[in-house]
C-alpha cells in the first residue's frame, strides 16, 4: 500500500489556511522530492504552497487551480530536487473525503490531502489517490512523523 509522510509542522500550515479561508474553500501545491514523484512506495511531503481559489462560483463547495498555476511552479521547480507531487485543499463543515467533483476533476498519481474545517477547528485530514484503472479514489495511509500518529485506511 501506498503511504504519504507528511511532517506536523506542514499539517499545521494547511490547517491554518484552512482556517484562514473558512467558510470558503482553500486549496494548495504538495510538494515533495522528485525521486519519489512517482509510484510505488513512500511519498514525502517536502514543502506546501498555497494557491489562490480561482473558483468563479461559490467557493464554499469548490476550489479551483488553474492549469497556469500549476505549470508555474512546476517550472520553478525543474532546477530543484523538489516537484508538485498532489495537491490539497478544505472541505467545509464536510468531512475530509473527497467529493464526486473532486474525483471527476482528479489526475492519477498525485496525492490529494482532504481537510475538515469547522468553525471551531479542523478535526480530520485524509490522503487519497486517483486509481488510473477505476478512475475512483483510493485511501492511502497518512504518516506524521513528529506527531508519531499514522492516520489510517478506513
Amino acid at each position: 500500500m501506498r503511504s504519504v509522510r507528511l511532517p506536523a509542522s506542514l499539517l499545521v500550515e494547511m490547517r491554518a489556511h484552512a482556517r484562514a479561508t473558512y467558510p470558503e474553500e482553500c486549496c494548495g501545491f504538495l510538494i515533495g522530492l522528485a525521486k519519489e514523484a512517482k509510484p510505488p512506495g513512500e511519498r514525502t511531503i517536502v514543502a506546501l504552497e498555497r494557491a489562490d481559489n480561482r473558483f468563479t462560483g461559490e467557493r464554499v463547495r469548490r476550489f479551483l487551480i488553474p492549469p497556469d498555476d500549476v505549470r508555474s511552479l512546476e517550472r520553478r521547480l525543474e532546477s530543484t530536487e523538489r516537484a508538485v507531487v498532489g495537491f490539497y485543499h478544505s472541505h467545509p463543515d464536510h468531512p475530509a473525503r473527497p467529493s464526486q467533483f473532486d474525483q471527476e476533476h482528479a489526475w492519477p498519481w498525485y496525492t490529494y490531502l482532504v481537510l475538515s474545517v469547522t468553525e471551531s477547528g479542523t478535526p480530520a485530514v485524509g490522503a487519497f489517490e486517483l486509481d488510473s484503472d477505476s478512475q475512483m479514489f483510493r485511501e492511502v495511509r497518512l504518516t506524521i512523523p513528529e506527531a508519531e500518529a499514522t492516520v489510517a485506511p478506513r
